[in-house]
């Protein structure tokens, strides 16, 4: 979803809508701006990303790049296996409706109803998985609805048995269909490096808050660590905050970390990935637990960024750079 914000509050307020509609987790939006000093008040609003007016054609596909990264894991999280299998409806006075399904995922089904739908319509459901698989009920809502009776449905209530039988069927069922290969961002250049965090230059930034997973190559090795973007500055780099909740995760910062200082004067190609989603709800709890264990300026700068222009921030980034030459 793209949103003009010349006025910054109907933006807003469709924005709102669109989060609400997604179920909070896969509506991509970007923002268009004409004053780059109100970057703060689109990603405060929700946007992901913001293209600058006037728009050029090179500029929308640099900047969008990561969008479609992101879009990509999406559709491999929401995974959706053709299948055959019956399936009825109920309603809260006792109408039954029967069904065939087509879609399945751990979200909810595509079918195709022996009546037409109608969108918003809350029903009882049950189906049996195929191929001798359990028995699944639960209720369900109508996302939407085509009058031929083909419709789309969410479902609302799903016993957690019945979401890890889904999941487990859709695994197994999944393993033949072609998997769509996810795309890095390219062009990466690592400018600033702590224990705690990295800045990353390039035009084509994840948005804040998105898991990502950073990858080194150098011939034939190959490191790599998880973290979460902390700041964004639209075509121009992202601040990243390193995951270290696990004894794991803190080995793959100490890797990653040592693959770089044990190679002076090479340049390992670094590509940047969208990672899982667990990764945005760890650094949700190291943010919210501050960043008192570190002795570390550069992720005291990714912490306090909402404080900051985004060139006052890339200004203090530049400043921590001398120092840290004067003390090598």
């Amino acid at each position: 979803m793209v949103v003009d914000f010349d006025d910054p509050a109907s933006a807003a307020l469709i924005l709102q809508e669109a989060y609400k509609a997604s179920s909070g987790s896969s509506a991509i939006t970007a923002a268009l701006l004409n004053d780059k000093t109100k970057v703060r008040i689109a990603f405060r609003a929700g946007a992901n990303f913001v293209l600058y007016k006037p728009i050029s054609v090179e500029q929308a596909e640099v900047s969008l790049r990561a969008a479609i990264a992101i879009m990509k894991r999406e559709r491999r999280r929401s995974l959706r296996v053709p299948v055959q299998a019956p399936v009825w409806l109920k309603t809260d006075i006792g109408h039954e409706v029967e069904g065939i399904m087509l879609m399945l995922s751990e979200n909810g089904m595509e079918l195709m109803a022996s009546e037409p739908q109608m969108q918003g319509a809350q029903y009882d459901f049950h189906f049996s998985l195929p191929e001798g698989g359990s028995e699944i009920n639960g209720r369900c809502e109508i996302a939407w609805a085509n009058p031929n009776g083909q419709s789309g449905v969410r479902f609302l209530d799903l016993a957690e048995e019945f979401r890890v039988g889904v999941k487990k069927w859709i695994a197994s069922s999944a393993q033949n269909l072609p998997q769509e290969a996810l795309e890095p961002v390219l062009h990466c250049k690592l400018t600033d490096l702590s224990l705690g965090g990295c800045y990353v230059e390039t035009q084509s930034p994840f948005p804040e808050r998105v898991g990502v997973v950073l990858c080194l190559k150098l011939s034939n090795m190959e490191v790599q660590c998880e973290g979460v973007v902390r700041v964004m500055h639209p075509a121009l780099g992202m601040g990243i905050i390193f995951a270290s909740h696990t004894q794991e995760q803190r080995d793959q910062v100490h890797r990653f970390i040592d693959f770089l200082s044990s190679r002076p004067g090479t340049a390992p190609e670094l590509q940047v990935l969208p990672g899982t989603a667990g990764i945005v709800a760890v650094a949700d709890d190291m943010m919210s637990s501050g960043s008192s264990e570190y002795d570390d300026s550069l992720l005291e700068l990714l912490h306090n960024h909402e404080n900051l222009s985004q060139e006052d921030f890339l200004d203090e980034l530049r400043q921590q750079r001398r120092t840290a030459e004067v003390v090598s």
